[in-house]
């Protein structure tokens, strides 16, 4: 006999959970042959599991986000993500409004230049080896190509912009990218990152500018100017973070929608610590107290491998850069290639908004 001592608890079945009782949220079966647009699958997927829920509430995050007039939202972009050809989804996203400001990499801007101004980016081909695409002049990133020919005319537009910028005071890479804009409008047919920011007045920030060919461009430009004699011209970043701070604090409320992580992501979010930062030590003259709103991420990597750039949202609330969500955040977090999911959730939204003409 079983000593009466050791008989193990079993929880009787008529008391467990049935997840209604407790008010659980029931899941349903993706059907893809009741899903006729985006908007719907993106709906659809919201109720199944995994990074196909995440992206579902992404919608539902980035639809509301840029519904909101009064908040400014801030695109964040770091990866390759021109060169993967993904630059008329941003472009398409500063047309429609749902973007105010953009921080990047400036590697993305200039190979978004190269395809701006008409240049073409190719398949890699795994039968070449690194260092005969090397010889032949063509720079490998993953399984695409850029052409050496393409950076050398990307640096003829940079050399003909960077000849109207003044010499005689400093200026941000927002304002530098402003006039690239304005000259590919000018010069260009067809659309671009760059020519809709320029005619949407949405400012391009890149904080690590010198980390591209923009920066190598720039340093070519004033070197050449030393060596003629001429007064060489000015980068100051800080005014990329005065312009930012300025906008941000206008706003009643910011929101970010972010691609990968790196140096764009923190410099964008950082704005919150620092106006806190300014507020107290300027006796409240300058700053005060700003937290994102929304927030919306797409990136791959996991956090333990640092690609998020620090944080996830939750853990920015302790910073101070995001509103909890026991205080109204709202926060969706895609662990995803962005060129599967970026698109298929900017196009879902924008049918949800009703701004996808009818076929």
């Amino acid at each position: 006999m079983s000593d009466p001592k050791h008989t193990p608890k079993v929880r009787p079945l008529e008391q467990l959970g049935a997840g209604w009782s407790h008010g659980l949220e029931p899941l349903e079966p993706l059907d893809v042959m009741r899903a006729a647009t985006f908007d719907q699958m993106l709906r659809q997927m919201s109720k199944t599991a995994f990074s196909g829920r995440s992206l579902g509430h992404a919608a539902d995050i980035l639809c509301e986000m840029v519904q909101d007039e009064d908040c400014f939202v801030v695109m964040t972009l770091s990866g390759a993500m021109t060169m993967a050809k993904m630059g008329l989804v941003i472009a398409e996203m500063i047309d429609q409004g749902m973007v105010n400001a953009i921080v990047s990499t400036g590697a993305l801007m200039c190979h978004g230049l190269v395809e701006q101004s008409g240049k073409v980016h190719f398949r890699y081909d795994p039968r070449w080896r690194d260092e005969d695409l090397y010889r032949a002049g063509y720079a490998r990133v993953y399984d695409t190509l850029e052409l050496e020919q393409n950076l050398a005319a990307a640096e003829q537009i940079i050399r003909a912009v960077l000849e109207q910028m003044p010499a005689d005071r400093p200026f941000g890479s927002f304002e530098l990218h402003k006039k690239l804009g304005d000259y590919l409008r000018a010069t260009v047919a067809g659309r671009g990152i760059l020519q809709s920011a320029a005619e949407k007045g949405v400012p391009i920030y890149v904080p690590a500018f010198t980390d591209s060919e923009l920066g190598i461009d720039l340093y070519l430009f004033n070197l050449r100017r030393r060596q003629a004699g001429l007064p060489t011209l000015q980068l100051d970043l800080l005014r990329d973070m005065e312009d930012y701070l300025d906008r941000a604090l206008k706003a009643k409320r910011i929101g970010i929608f972010t691609v990968g992580g790196g140096v764009p992501r923190n410099w964008a979010q950082q704005v919150g610590p620092m106006a806190e930062i300014l507020y107290r030590h300027t006796d409240g003259a300058v700053g005060g107290l700003i937290r994102f709103q929304y927030g919306v991420r797409i990136c791959p990597e996991p956090v333990h491998w640092g690609g998020l750039s620090g944080c996830t949202y939750s853990e920015g609330v302790s910073w101070g850069k995001f509103v909890p969500e026991s205080e109204g955040g709202r926060y969706a977090e895609v662990y995803a290639d962005a060129t599967v999911a970026w698109p298929i959730l900017v196009r879902g939204v924008l049918e949800r908004l009703g701004r996808v003409p009818a076929a």
